[in-house]
């Protein structure tokens, strides 16, 4: 099993989202963050100046099994791009173990 983290504009959270239903991964936690970016200049929009130092993004968590790993980050990548600076990091872990609390049953059939 795999973890995938994802942190992308908020913007582009719908897309992303629909990509993964369509891929097949229903199930992901989610929630707002906000970071720091390398991109030190402002920004003008209007006329006026405002800091881009504080960065508002989403930030997902899934869990997949194995074979699900490449179809989801595919989905992510495409979803999220938009070829600027800022549109986020993915990042990859193994998960050792998985439990559905409710039967104490194991293993990747927990993700079903």
């Amino acid at each position: 099993m795999k973890k995938i983290e994802a942190i992308i504009r908020k913007s582009k959270y719908s897309a992303v989202r629909n990509a993964l239903h369509e891929v097949g991964v229903n199930f992901f936690s989610y929630w707002d963050v906000t970071g720091l970016g390398n991109e030190k200049e402002g920004h003008v929009y209007r006329g006026v100046s405002y800091s881009t130092s504080d960065i508002q993004r989403r930030h997902l968590s899934i869990v997949v099994n194995d074979d699900f790993e490449a179809i989801t980050i595919k989905a992510i990548l495409e979803s999220a791009n938009t070829g600027e600076v800022g549109d986020g990091k993915l990042f990859v872990s193994d998960i050792n173990e998985c439990y559905r609390i409710r039967t104490g049953e194991k293993g990747g059939n927990t993700l079903k």
